[in-house]
């Protein structure tokens, strides 16, 4: 397997299959907000598997915010998203970020408190899941 950083010139094309497939069709996140005007703004993270495919990919804004974090159904329970959320953290680090935040499902607190995450206030609603604000600091990353 290997990873890749990429600009959205590049990544669209490679993460957005995966991305449908996990938001779109199988958690029922409407077609129409899947793609965001952050996303050319952002840094993407592909992670392809044996066959060239992305497995997992995950984003990181401008301000340090990691999103559009995913895995693909058939690698989930192999350490992919942790691989991604690494290196999404360190990009942030390279980039000069003191810290990283996200908005975490909530079925996913304890993968993101696992690498350091910390919750940030109340339980909310976002595309009809349920979230919560999560920070790490990168001091010492």
């Amino acid at each position: 397997m290997s990873l890749e950083i990429l600009d959205w010139s590049v990544a669209q094309a490679r993460v957005m299959p995966l991305r449908e497939a996990v938001f779109v069709r199988e958690q029922g996140v409407p077609a129409a907000i899947e793609r965001d005007a952050f996303d050319p703004l952002s840094r993407h993270a592909a992670l392809y598997g044996v066959d060239g495919e992305v497995v997992a990919t995950g984003r990181l804004l401008p301000d340090g915010h990691i999103g559009r974090m995913a895995v693909a159904a058939a690698h989930r329970g192999a350490g992919l998203g942790g691989q991604v959320l690494l290196a999404l953290m360190a990009e942030a680090v390279r980039l000069g970020m003191a810290e990283v935040c996200l908005n975490a499902q909530t079925h996913a607190c304890a993968f993101y408190r696992r690498h350091g995450f910390v919750e940030d206030g109340e339980v909310f609603m976002e595309a009809g899941l349920p979230h919560i604000s999560m920070r790490r600091s990168l001091a010492g990353a």
